[in-house]
C-alpha cells in the first residue's frame, strides 16, 4: 500500500503543533508522509528542526494563495486535519468579516474539491460555543444557538462542511490544556496562565458561573489518530459530528481550585466572582458543558479527568 498523505491546517498553532507530533511520533502504527501549513513566514525553526522530514506550505486561508504549492509538492491529501482558526471571541467580535474568512474553510473546501481523484477525510476542529450555553451537558443533536461571532463562525463551517464534503468528521471541542508547544505559542495557556498568577501570590478573580469541559490535548491528538487511521485503513464513508470534552463539568473557580490543590497553593488567592462583573467586549455563554457520551461509544476514547490533565500539564 502506498504511503498516505495527511495535511495538517494550521500546524504551527497549538493544537497543530499537538497533533504534527503525534503523527509523527506514530509512523509505526499510522505510516504517512506528513505536511503542515502557516500563516506566518517563515515557520518556527524549532518546528522544522524536530520534524525535518515534515513538508511546510505557507498558505492564505482567505484567498487560498499557497494551496496549488501543496498540490505540486507534496500531492492530493488522503487526511486534513483543520486546525487553523481566528478562536479569540474578543477578535471575532471585532471583526466579524475576518472571522468568517478563515473560520469558515471555503478555500480550503474549495481546493480540496478541485484536486483529481481526491478522496479525503477532512478532521474539522469546531468549538463548544456552538451551544447557546442555557443548560448542562449539551449532546450533539441539540440545537446551535451561538451567542457571539466566533461561535457563530463556527456553525457557519460546520454548515459549508456538511453540505460540500463527502466525508468528514466535525470535533466540537471544549477549552484545550496541556503541556507547551515544542516551538512555544505566543498565547496564553489555560493551566499555565493559572499557575502562574496564583504562583506569584496573587489574589486573582475567578468566575464561579461559567462551565466548560476543558480536555487533555493528547486525548484531542488520539482522537484524531484513530479518526485517521480508520480512514487510511477501511476508507469507510464518514459524516460525524462529535463534541470532544473532557468528562469532568468545572467552572474557573474549580479550574484555579485544582491547581491550587496540586501546587499546595493558598486558596484564599482564588476570589470568586460572577462572569457578569466583567465586561469582556463579548458574550460568552454560561454553561457549555457538553455530553460526551457519543465519543466514547463511537471511538473507545474515554478522555482523562480535568484533575490527571492538570498533574500532567504542571508536572511535565
Amino acid at each position: 500500500m502506498s504511503r498516505k498523505r495527511v495535511l495538517i491546517v494550521g500546524g504551527t498553532g497549538y493544537l497543530g503543533q499537538h497533533v504534527l507530533q503525534g503523527f509523527s511520533e506514530n509512523q509505526e502504527t499510522t505510516p504517512c508522509d506528513l505536511a503542515f501549513t502557516h500563516h506566518s513566514s517563515p515557520p518556527p525553526q524549532a518546528l522544522l528542526n524536530a520534524f525535518p522530514s515534515v513538508l511546510p506550505f505557507s498558505v492564505d486561508l482567505k484567498s487560498g494563495n499557497g494551496f496549488e504549492a501543496i498540490s505540486h509538492q507534496f500531492g492530493p491529501p488522503d487526511v486534513v486535519v483543520n486546525c487553523a482558526a481566528l478562536s479569540v471571541p474578543c477578535a471575532c467580535e471585532m471583526d466579524p468579516a475576518a472571522a468568517m474568512s478563515v473560520n469558515v474553510p471555503s478555500s480550503l473546501v474549495n481546493w480540496l474539491s478541485s484536486l483529481e481523484e481526491s478522496n479525503y477525510l477532512l478532521i474539522h476542529l469546531s468549538t463548544d460555543q456552538v451551544y447557546e450555553g442555557v443548560k448542562s451537558f449539551y449532546k450533539e443533536d441539540d440545537e446551535v444557538v451561538p451567542v457571539n461571532v466566533y461561535g457563530k463562525s463556527k456553525v457557519a463551517a460546520e454548515q459549508f462542511i456538511t453540505e460540500k464534503c463527502s466525508n468528514f468528521a466535525i470535533l466540537r471541542s471544549s477549552i484545550i490544556f496541556g503541556p507547551q508547544t515544542i516551538s512555544p505559542v505566543s498565547k496564553s495557556l489555560p493551566i499555565q496562565w493559572v499557575d502562574g498568577v496564583l504562583s506569584k501570590g496573587n489574589t486573582t478573580e475567578f468566575f464561579h458561573d461559567e462551565f466548560r469541559c476543558p480536555v487533555y490535548v493528547k486525548d484531542v491528538v488520539a482522537i484524531i489518530l484513530v479518526l485517521s487511521k480508520t480512514w487510511i485503513l477501511e476508507a469507510k464513508q464518514r459524516k460525524l459530528l462529535l463534541n470532544v470534552g473532557g468528562p469532568d463539568r468545572v467552572s474557573r473557580v474549580q479550574m484555579a481550585e485544582t491547581v491550587a490543590d496540586i501546587r499546595g497553593y493558598n486558596l484564599s488567592l482564588i476570589k470568586s466572582v460572577s462572569a457578569s462583573s466583567v465586561d469582556r467586549g463579548v458574550m460568552s455563554p454560561a454553561d457549555i458543558s457538553m455530553d460526551i457520551t457519543k465519543l466514547v461509544q463511537t471511538l473507545g476514547i474515554s478522555p482523562i479527568s480535568f484533575q490527571d490533565g492538570v498533574r500532567l500539564t504542571l508536572e511535565l
